[in-house]
């Protein structure tokens, strides 16, 4: 993680751009001269692998896959990689070789595997601790079998945790704890904390917990002086295709809380989401 920071699998129906490398918008106080400029795609954007901090290899459950080319909706997989130092291949004039190796195979697997992904907007006022919240309702007549998740932060994450959100009868949330983590280990999918399964009208809610010493505020960004709160949600579910909603965001703090705004939840375990 000395060179590359995180990396981020896109599958994509179109790409950004068609050039094999070009910047990414989003990093565009970075953007070297004589490269293009796009998204990760243009079209159809799905997060397919995260890695970042060391981590470990990935290996999917028997059977379980992620479908790519043919009649699905990812035609080309483009690769974003955040960098934490360019020197060594920018002053010294090296070359950066740093990528993801993948595993396929031509026979239909039986399983489809899916990224669902929750982050947020917002800003941390200095010299505070800030909770960055997400909820979004699963609309889709699926039944959904988590089996990994991984968390991401910039230096000001402290814990960041991911549930699953069942309202009963009685109006009463019962949340499920998918799992949760110190953004500073490495941040790789671990296995979840426990087996479920989310079904529609389930809500899925995330939580970064931010401590801030700084004497500025901090806002989302995608550079090392900015702050991200990520919570990936690894899947799979029977059938070949994935669910087609894949992203849930909120405008973060201090304009959205779990408690209010458009899903506001209830008996909210708010000593558990923010400690290890």
């Amino acid at each position: 993680m000395d060179v590359a920071h995180h990396m981020l699998l896109y599958g994509c129906t179109m790409p950004g751009q068609t050039e094999e490398v070009y910047n990414c918008n989003e990093m565009s106080s970075a953007n070297q001269p004589g490269l293009k400029n796009g998204s990760p795609c243009a079209k159809g954007s799905q997060i397919i692998y995260a890695w970042a901090r060391d981590a470990p290899k990935l290996n999917l459950p028997n059977g379980v896959a992620f479908k790519v080319g043919g009649n699905s909706q990812v035609q080309y997989l483009v690769l974003q990689v955040h960098y934490a130092d360019v020197s060594t291949f920018v002053e010294d004039g090296k070359t950066d070789d740093s990528g993801v190796s993948l595993i396929y195979t031509e026979e239909p697997q039986p399983k489809a595997a899916g990224v669902y992904f929750l982050g947020t907007n917002g800003f941390i006022p200095p010299k505070s601790t800030e909770f960055m919240e997400s909820a979004c309702r699963i609309t889709e007549n699926v039944v959904l079998h988590p089996f990994a998740f991984r968390v991401h932060t910039h230096s000001l994450g402290r814990v960041v945790s991911g549930y699953r959100v069942r309202r009963g009868l009685n109006g009463k949330d019962k949340w499920n704890l998918i799992g949760k983590k110190n953004p500073m280990r490495p941040q790789m999918f671990y296995p979840v904390e426990n087996e479920m399964t989310i079904e529609k009208d389930d809500i899925l809610a995330s939580r970064c917990t931010m401590v801030s010493d700084r004497t500025r505020i901090t806002r989302i960004g995608a550079t090392n002086e900015d702050e991200m709160c990520n919570f990936y949600l690894m899947y799979w579910m029977h059938g070949t295709e994935p669910l087609k909603s894949k992203y849930c965001f909120t405008m973060g703090p201090p304009f959205y809380r779990w408690g209010r705004g458009g899903l506001p939840l209830n008996h909210i375990p708010e000593k558990e989401a923010s400690s290890i």
